[in-house]
C-alpha cells in the first residue's frame, strides 16, 4: 500500500491553536504518511446556501475527507462545549452524497486551557461523529489540560505521558489502516 493520507481537522481556527499543535504531534507520531490540514473557515451551514450549490470551501473539505485514509480531529472546548467551527464542519459534512464521513476511521483528541483538557467538547465531538457513522479509534482519552503549559515555543508537546498516549493511539490507527 502507498503512504496513507491523514487529514488533520482542528476545531480551532486560531493560528496558534493548541489543538492544531496536538494534531501535528499525532501526525509526527504516526510516521510516514501524507498529511493534509483541513481548513474549517467555512460559511455557516445554511440549507438555502446548499441548495444554490455547495460553497467551494465545503467541496474542498468533502473531497479531503473522501481522499483521507483516516481523520485526526482536535476538539477544543469553548464554554463547556464543541467549537462552532467543528460543529459547523460536521454539519456540512453530513450533507455530502454519498456521506463522506460514513465509515471513516478517526481519532479524537482535545487540548484546552482548562484543567479538564476539553473533556466536555471531546465527548460532544464523539457523540456527533458517532451519529454520522464515523469509526472511532478508542482508547484512553487524550486530553491536554493547561495546554498553554504543554507545548514549547516551536509547538512541540513537552509532556512525555501525553506523547506516550498519542504514540499508542497512532500505533492502533496504523494497525487499522495499514
Amino acid at each position: 500500500m502507498s503512504k496513507p493520507t491523514l487529514l488533520l481537522i482542528s476545531g480551532s481556527l486560531r493560528s496558534g491553536s493548541y489543538n492544531s499543535m496536538l494534531l501535528r504531534e499525532a501526525a509526527k507520531a504516526y510516521g510516514d504518511a501524507n498529511v493534509v490540514e483541513a481548513d474549517l473557515n467555512l460559511p455557516l451551514f445554511d440549507q438555502d446556501l446548499e441548495e444554490k450549490g455547495m460553497p467551494e470551501a465545503v467541496t474542498t473539505l468533502i473531497d479531503q475527507v473522501r481522499a483521507a485514509d483516516a481523520l485526526i480531529i482536535g476538539a477544543p472546548e469553548y464554554n463547556k462545549g464543541i467549537s462552532g467551527a467543528l460543529k459547523n464542519a460536521t454539519d456540512w459534512l453530513s450533507r455530502g452524497s454519498p456521506a463522506p464521513l460514513k465509515d471513516k476511521i478517526a481519532v479524537v483528541m482535545s487540548a484546552a486551557a482548562g484543567r479538564t483538557g476539553g473533556e466536555v467538547a471531546h465527548f460532544m465531538t464523539l457523540n456527533n461523529l458517532i451519529q454520522l457513522q464515523v469509526q472511532i479509534v478508542h482508547g484512553p482519552l487524550i486530553l491536554v489540560a493547561a495546554a498553554h503549559e504543554q507545548f514549547d515555543a516551536d509547538g512541540a508537546l513537552t509532556n512525555d505521558f501525553l506523547k506516550g498516549q498519542i504514540s499508542d493511539r497512532m500505533e492502533r490507527l496504523r494497525g487499522l489502516i495499514g
